[in-house]
């Protein structure tokens, strides 16, 4: 490759994968040198890349983590799909996420060729996010601070609102953050009850890391964390259980893990399967088993009925003047 500045950008392209590149084999996918790359490098340090290099038999260059954000290059796919995640992200359950998202959605729309603009705007067009109602969210700061500390298995300490209101003070192990319904929740260890517990993030204050890493553990059963959120969760909110008119392996590939455990039907062979739902309020969650995509029967509790009938109510009000038409594909 001839043009420097063009080699300059193909090599920043290659050492932003998350791998360390031999410089015989970046040598290879550019056509030149190691010595080139050598002065490559060396240039790309000099624009303020920070570009990492590691001696011997295996080592090799990567791009490091600097003191300010460097101009990132993105092949189309990478460059649609932040764009989507970030118009996306402007509804999540996160305080103050939805004006940053726009404004770097903002810049970024501003840099797309035509090509990527024009198949943006039509996912726009065709796809709107769901209003999720006047549900507390998550402060950004919490959720990164757990996230880093679910990461590196450090032990945290925050205060935290009870239900009831009163506060309290918890020291935990984290195991992951859950995005369940309109929330965030976090799965730990509580260190002052010796057992496993689920938390809302929009109830915990400042995070305070201890510095204390320990072994990372493993959750009761060998549920995985979504799982473990669906079936602890309580407190003022409601799960109902129903029984899905589907096998449950069809079941476990149509029925997202955030509505609920999916359980074998004793009663029904493998005709049918029984999904517990995740908690929430009974009008949420009527809209969110209205939602489902194989046919049901609620089997408890009844209060949620006279949701499901104003949905169902207000579904057939709406086509009643419609032509009957032929049912979709199951």
């Amino acid at each position: 490759m001839r043009d420097p500045s063009a080699r300059l950008l193909r090599l920043l392209s290659l050492l932003q994968s998350p791998r360390e590149w031999p410089g015989t084999e970046l040598a290879d996918r550019l056509g030149v040198t190691t010595r080139t790359i050598r002065r490559d490098v060396e240039r790309l340090r000099e624009l303020g890349y920070p570009v990492q290099a590691a001696h011997g038999a295996t080592g090799g260059y990567r791009l490091g983590s600097g003191a300010a954000m460097p101009p990132l290059l993105l092949d189309d796919d990478e460059a649609l799909a932040i764009a989507i995640g970030l118009r996306t992200a402007t509804a999540a359950p996160v305080t103050g996420i939805a004006d940053i998202c726009l404004r770097a959605l903002a810049k970024l729309e501003q840099v797309l060729p035509a090509r990527l603009r024009h198949r943006l705007t039509a996912l726009s067009q065709a796809a709107v996010p769901l209003h999720q109602g006047d549900a507390p969210s998550a402060a950004p700061e919490t959720l990164a601070a757990l996230a880093r500390a679910c990461q590196v298995s450090e032990r945290v300490r925050f205060p935290y609102a009870k239900a009831d209101g009163r506060p309290a003070s918890r020291l935990v192990e984290p195991r992951q953050l859950v995005a369940a319904g309109r929330r965030w929740y976090l799965v730990a260890f509580d260190l002052d009850r010796a057992d496993w517990r689920t938390f809302r993030l929009d109830r915990i204050g400042e995070v305070l890391a201890t510095g204390v890493r320990v072994p990372r553990r493993e959750l009761p059963g060998g549920v995985d964390a979504a799982t473990w959120v669906a079936r602890s969760l309580t407190g003022g909110t409601v799960q109902a259980r129903l029984r899905l008119h589907a096998p449950l392996e069809q079941a476990r590939r149509l029925v997202p893990p955030w509505q609920g455990v999916l359980e074998p039907d004793p009663g029904s062979g493998r005709r049918a399967c029984l999904l517990i739902t995740a908690p929430d309020s009974p009008a949420y969650l009527a809209r969110r088993i209205s939602q489902l995509p194989v046919d049901y029967t609620l089997l408890d509790p009844p209060q949620l009925a006279p949701h499901l009938r104003t949905i169902a109510r207000r579904a057939a009000h709406a086509i009643r003047d419609l032509p009957p038409a032929a049912d979709p594909p199951p």
